[in-house]
């Protein structure tokens, strides 16, 4: 197992572009005395802070808030199979940041589409496996239950579902859903209820809905950003 750490694609118009809950050059008149506190970007506090970043961490360093969220981070982990190149791994990371899960778990291919990340792997602990057998394996070293998602029979409702707190959800690839190894190796599968006529729900939404389920059970909604 190796970790990526925050991607390494150049920071892009995504990043620093136009945003328009960005904020412009610190001034003195209406922002108060210049920072001088480490956590803050020189660089931003000169030319302005365009970053899809919430207004508490305008104009610090990127290591700053990835310190500052490692402080309060969930004991959720979040692992997605990419045997296929699956497209939805940026959604999924992005979700993952805004619950700030312990780390994302990518198993099989390394290369992903970061676009739809939105920039937020730079701020989310990202690990790469090769196998099913060496994500287990972590798993179950870390004692972080594994707990599937599909929709496949014997499942249990994630509504009803008692979710662990040390856990590790486990998505498949779009399509084909969970692998055979991946679901026998977890401790219990959970589905999503459906009522309309599509067999399966996009798997970078049931990843995010699965995440709010356990945010619900066990997260402290009192340190939420309003």
């Amino acid at each position: 197992m190796s970790d990526n750490g925050f991607g390494d694609d150049p920071v892009g118009p995504t990043e620093w572009g136009d945003n328009p809950n960005g904020v412009g050059p610190w001034e003195v008149e209406r922002d108060g005395p210049r920072p001088t506190d480490s956590r803050y970007d020189p660089d931003l506090l000169d030319a302005g802070d365009r970053r899809n970043v919430v207004d508490a961490y305008r104009y610090w360093t990127r290591e700053a808030i990835v310190a500052d969220i490692d402080g309060r981070r969930h004991p959720l982990h979040v692992a997605i199979e990419n045997f296929a190149n699956d497209a939805n791994i940026g959604t999924v990371v992005r979700t993952a940041n805004a619950f700030a899960a312990q780390a994302v778990h990518i198993v099989g291919r390394r290369r992903w589409n970061r676009r739809g990340a939105m920039v937020t792997d730079r701020y989310q602990h990202i690990h790469h496996h090769e196998t099913v057998a060496d994500l287990l394996s972590f798993a179950q070293e870390h004692g972080l239950t594994v707990v599937a998602v599909d929709n496949t029979p014997g499942s249990v409702p994630i509504e009803t579902a008692e979710l662990p707190r040390d856990c590790l959800l486990l998505f498949g690839q779009e399509g084909p859903g969970v692998t055979d190894e991946a679901r026998g190796g977890a401790s219990m599968t959970v589905s999503i209820a459906q009522f309309g006529s599509t067999r399966s729900i996009n798997a970078g939404v049931a990843a995010g809905i699965a995440m709010h389920a356990w945010i619900r059970r066990h997260a402290d909604l009192s340190n939420a950003w309003t």
